[in-house]
């Protein structure tokens, strides 16, 4: 009897072994199809889906050994991190992002360093949680290159089910008139609501959107930048998902958004402060530069820079989303 019972305790532990020691196991998971979400297959038949204890199988030493900054994190994270990654396994875990995505282990991916966020609510302000990173991330690849047709969830629309071609054609999956997502919808709060009426006017009237200005005009000079005129200027451009002081996600550093500035210029960062009165000089400021200097064009619109013909003002009094004629641009 204690022959046999050491005898199947024996082929139990080679088992578990052979698990460990050989990944074709659970080759399933990979960087090289955009695929680190676990599925049905995970164990290589399927035996691991649904298994809630990583640790049954996985020992936490030999985790990312290869990837020296992850393995770090995992380590301080415990495998309560892994659902973040690799998804709850089928189980009935909680998948957590904001463990790794915080000030502390990822504090710039992305940068977190305000309340006002796309938290979905307009009317508050919080921290994201985990619940809605995943809205908009669920089936990212996290191989620290930011794709939008492989990083941001798949929505559909009427007529259009093609992966996106930049972060924007995302965004106006939802903020649309006529084909929001379900679970997602919005009422416009005034006439032509921007969160609602972008598509339409992104696509067809904004000079930020797909037509672009002439830039022939005394006020439409470009900083020296890749930004220029026929450039397509994506919403998070100007707009911050994560985290910013400014009211309606405007971006409040330069580091944290306005991907086409020069990294010197981008990294110092520019700070841009719209302020109680919408001063927006600062934002207009960190991409456009007059060519030819007219009224307040040579002052320092507060942030360091200068090249806007009125600083400490509202500059959407005459530049607004979905003007048809914006002078200057």
């Amino acid at each position: 009897m204690h022959k046999k019972i050491s005898l199947y305790f024996l082929i139990g532990c080679c088992s578990c072994l052979l698990i460990i020691v050989q990944p074709s196991f659970a080759r399933d998971v990979s960087l090289m199809n955009n695929q680190i979400l676990l599925t049905p297959t995970h164990g290589g038949d399927g035996s691991a889906w649904g298994q809630a204890n990583c640790s049954a199988c996985h020992v936490q030493r030999n985790i990312h050994k290869t990837v020296p900054k992850i393995r770090d994190i995992v380590f301080s994270t415990g495998y309560q991190g892994c659902t973040g990654c690799h998804g709850n396994n089928g189980a009935l875990v909680e998948r957590k992002c904001t463990i790794c995505h915080n000030s502390e282990r990822l504090p710039a991916s992305p940068l977190q360093h305000a309340e006002k966020n796309h938290n979905f609510n307009v009317l508050e302000n919080s921290k994201l949680s985990d619940t809605q990173c995943l809205v908009c991330h669920q089936a990212a690849d996290m191989d620290g290159q930011f794709e939008p047709k492989v990083d941001l969830t798949h929505f559909t629309q009427p007529g259009v089910d093609m992966p996106y071609q930049n972060s924007s054609e995302f965004c106006l999956r939802c903020h649309n008139d006529d084909h929001q997502q379900p679970g997602f919808e919005m009422l416009p709060r005034i006439l032509r609501d921007p969160l609602v009426m972008m598509d339409k006017n992104y696509r067809f009237i904004d000079k930020h959107g797909y037509p672009q200005g002439s830039g022939e005009r005394t006020y439409a000079g470009l900083r020296e930048s890749d930004y220029r005129y026929g450039t397509l200027v994506e919403c998070t451009d100007c707009h911050v998902m994560h985290g910013t002081h400014n009211d309606k996600l405007i971006v409040d550093r330069s580091d944290a958004a306005m991907s086409k500035l020069p990294e010197a210029l981008g990294n110092i960062p520019v700070l841009i402060n719209v302020g109680e009165n919408g001063n927006y000089a600062q934002l207009c400021v960190t991409c456009h530069a007059m060519s030819d200097i007219v009224e307040q064009g040579a002052e320092d619109a507060g942030n360091g820079l200068a090249g806007v013909h009125q600083i400490g003002t509202d500059c959407r009094t005459c530049h607004v989303h979905g003007m048809a004629a914006q002078t200057g641009l």
